[in-house]
């Protein structure tokens, strides 16, 4: 069974602090770190706020997770999120999935990421100052989730 750890939380992670936790697992010989990043790619979004439906979101994570664990041998997952005001550059989301093996380890992260996008209860805003505006759901997330098709997954 894998160890698993689910936050959604408005203050930063610490990264190096979460990777440390598997240090020394010899079992773990393939560990897969995902960070999301609030980007900017034109210079119009200095900001994001990220809200969320607590208890439904969390129950959301868990699935996802779960689903990813009946699929791949996974040793670890650890799922953070954050919610609130964030700026742009500062950290969204950690994803880190161990396994023996690589393959495992980087499928099921990808599979996590990818339906973490579309299905977890996130609703966003982004913009610049005081103009925030409501993010629709991307259809490029939408055609990343569609590989995961042959498994079966809903």
């Amino acid at each position: 069974m894998a160890e698993i750890r689910i936050q959604v939380q408005s203050a930063d992670f610490d990264f190096a602090a979460e990777y440390a936790r598997f240090d020394g697992r010899a079992e773990m010989g393939a560990m897969v770190a995902f960070v999301g990043r609030v980007r900017d790619l034109d210079g119009s979004i200095t900001a994001m706020s990220l809200e969320h439906y607590p208890g439904m979101t969390e129950k959301s994570l868990v699935k996802i997770v779960d689903q990813a664990c009946d699929h791949w041998p996974l040793q670890a997952v650890t799922l953070i999120h954050r919610v609130g005001d964030l700026r742009a550059a500062e950290q969204i989301v950690l994803v880190l999935t161990a396994s023996a093996h690589r393959q495992a380890a980087y499928e099921a992260n990808a599979f996590i990421m990818d339906f973490l996008k579309t299905q977890a209860p996130f609703w966003k805003k982004e913009g610049s100052g005081a103009c925030l505006e409501w993010v629709d759901a991307r259809e490029s997330d939408q055609s990343a989730l569609d590989r995961w098709q042959y498994l079966r997954v809903v």
